[in-house]
């Protein structure tokens, strides 16, 4: 596990940046009915998305800026990035009617993101730039700046258009480090979620078997 990234927000297991507050009951009140769709927050206030988009829009002006046109690691850098967001976004979605595709699709963001990592260090290694010790000031630096919320690329556009390119290779490293540890704490909870829980298919199986206890047929 790397560890880059593990900054305070990890705290809320990199669900979301934002929890509606929840109404107390009474202890004798009835608990609400299991939903057959649960519920999910909207996308936009996942960290591990969040995370995802600054890492695409600071990869799309690295790769234009400082690799040589017509290089494909300009196109695989990018398309790396983009899938990892994309990805998120498609599993939250989905996540309305099939916990499996949503974990599957998380399953496939975190891949392309790691995917990226390995382009970054390459870019690193072959140009004899020093890849940041995960606690050097530079990377306990770039781990506070991830603990603002919410996450965007206006907190990081300053060093993207300032600084060299090793740096900002071992900044975006680190963002995707950060990505890779919520993402991972993601998986672990869908995995919990849909062995308690089930899919959709047993979710509504389970509400047609409560249904018919509480209204049997007439004699």
């Amino acid at each position: 596990m790397k560890t880059d990234g593990r900054n305070a927000n990890h705290e809320n297991n990199g669900t979301y940046t934002s929890h509606s507050s929840h109404t107390s009951h009474s202890s004798h009140a009835p608990p609400p009915p299991h939903p057959i769709i649960p519920p999910r927050g909207d996308y936009q206030t996942l960290l591990s998305y969040q995370k995802a988009e600054v890492i695409y829009d600071l990869t799309f002006r690295f790769a234009h800026k400082f690799l040589a046109k017509g290089d494909r690691t300009v196109d695989q850098m990018i398309q790396s990035a983009r899938s990892g967001k994309q990805n998120i976004l498609e599993g939250s979605k989905a996540a309305l009617t099939s916990k499996e595709t949503e974990i599957k699709l998380t399953s496939v963001a975190r891949a392309s993101i790691e995917e990226l990592l390995a382009d970054y260090r390459d870019y690193l290694r072959v140009r004899e730039h020093a890849i940041w010790d995960k606690n050097s000031k530079e990377a306990l630096y770039v781990r506070k700046l991830g603990t603002q919320s919410p996450q965007t690329y206006e907190i990081y556009r300053e060093f993207v258009e300032t600084r060299p390119p090793e740096v900002i290779a071992n900044i975006a490293i680190c963002l995707i480090h950060q990505t890779n540890y919520l993402l991972d704490q993601q998986l672990r909870r869908l995995e919990q979620d849909f062995l308690k829980e089930g899919g959709l298919r047993e979710r509504m199986f389970q509400a047609r078997l409560n249904y018919r206890r509480q209204h049997p047929p007439n004699p």
